[in-house]
């Protein structure tokens, strides 16, 4: 039976035995509660968001009410926070001396340094918060429907406390902390944020890839009791090995479109190819430099498997079409009709594959048929 209970907690009881070890874990509430549970997201409101951090503070000492909070209570008197968690370090790190405030003349403010009346006044300030009891797939739909303040929970952070077990926490150590293996080996073919577990995420998609088919929830799901993710970041490394033996070299590690590229697509797709790398690395640079090439990412896809579509070459404009449509006289120099400038496709006279440039002068005409019927050639 699931029940939702209001209960006010004062910051004075929620600070003692408050406890930050880390990767290990954060405990407060006498330590009755556990602030970070391993599934949740690690601390964000620092860096470019520490401002969230001090507006935090900045409320509790108006007196102004914050977001309420929920907690699971995981019985023998203890509890989880299912949504609170960056209000809650942020309270319990100023009280512990960890940052300061400015107070109102603009100056640097720590707890220790307020009067007692004002330090009573935050230690008495009670936070709204909402004792949750029920089952453990019940957090997915918490984690769904409460608001969370500050910054909403990505599908991979709610995925991760779904199948929280041994396989996250390990997966976690290569993909999710600071500094972690992946973002070292990674970070310049990869994008995503690994505080986020975006990192983890696009490593169980290569793999569910690889697999052929199924999604992240079906691998967490069948992974979720196993003892390491070893097999998930052996998969990770080959991939990035294999990016780096065939198109690293020169400044290439240096271009961002490689940001973008699936590469544990392409790895599953032509992995096991013998390829030439210094005719890829080739292509590839002249490519770049190809100003009728848009999509700069789809470059490494077009090498390999010789598919424009990946290049979006880009269009005719207008202007060019208009020219080329009165050179014609309106006429296809297929099927010689005479058509509406509306009814008709700009085209290559010498193909983009062969050299042709979208230039004014390489620009022609043709209806929508003919066009197509070519294109199908």
């Amino acid at each position: 039976m699931k029940r939702i209970v209001l209960n006010p907690v004062s910051i004075r009881d929620l600070c003692e035995g408050y406890e930050d070890d880390g990767e290990e874990g954060v405990v407060g509430y006498g330590g009755k509660l556990n602030i970070r549970p391993k599934y949740q997201r690690n601390f964000v409101y620092e860096g470019k968001r520490v401002h969230l951090r001090n507006a935090v503070i900045d409320t509790v000492t108006k007196g102004f009410p914050l977001n309420s909070m929920y907690w699971a209570d995981i019985g023998g008197g203890k509890y989880e926070v299912i949504d609170g968690q960056q209000r809650i370090i942020s309270i319990c790190q100023y009280v512990d001396g960890v940052f300061s405030v400015l107070d109102r003349n603009n100056e640097p403010m720590f707890f220790e340094n307020l009067s007692q009346t004002a330090q009573d006044a935050i230690l008495d300030y009670e936070l709204m918060v909402y004792f949750c009891e029920g089952k453990p797939e019940d957090k997915l739909v918490w984690f769904r429907t409460i608001n969370i303040a500050g910054a909403v929970l990505s599908e991979q952070e709610m995925r991760n406390a779904t199948y929280s077990g041994p396989w996250v926490t390990d997966a976690k150590r290569y993909f999710s902390r600071r500094n972690n293996p992946a973002s070292r080996l990674a970070g310049k073919y990869t994008s995503g944020d690994w505080n986020r577990q975006e990192l983890l995420e696009t490593a169980i998609k290569w793999m569910q890839f690889h697999e052929q088919g199924g999604s992240v929830e079906d691998y967490m799901a069948a992974h979720q009791k196993d003892g390491d993710a070893k097999a998930l970041w052996s998969h990770f490394e080959k991939v990035i090995e294999w990016v780096e033996d065939t198109f690293i070299g020169g400044n290439a590690d240096e271009r961002k479109p490689m940001k973008s590229v699936n590469w544990g697509e392409l790895y599953t797709a032509h992995g096991n190819r013998k390829l030439n790398p210094k005719k890829l690395r080739g292509e590839v640079e002249r490519l770049m430099a190809d100003e009728d090439v848009t999509s700069k990412k789809g470059i490494y896809c077009y090498v390999l498997d010789g598919k424009e579509k990946h290049l979006s070459i880009r269009e005719f404009k207008e202007s060019e079409k208009r020219t080329a449509y009165e050179r014609q006289k309106g006429v296809c120099p297929d099927c010689e009709a005479a058509f509406d400038i509306a009814e008709m496709e700009a085209d290559h006279i010498t193909p983009w594959s062969k050299g042709g440039k979208t230039e004014p002068d390489n620009c022609c005409m043709r209806c929508a048929e003919c066009n197509r019927r070519k294109s199908n050639k």
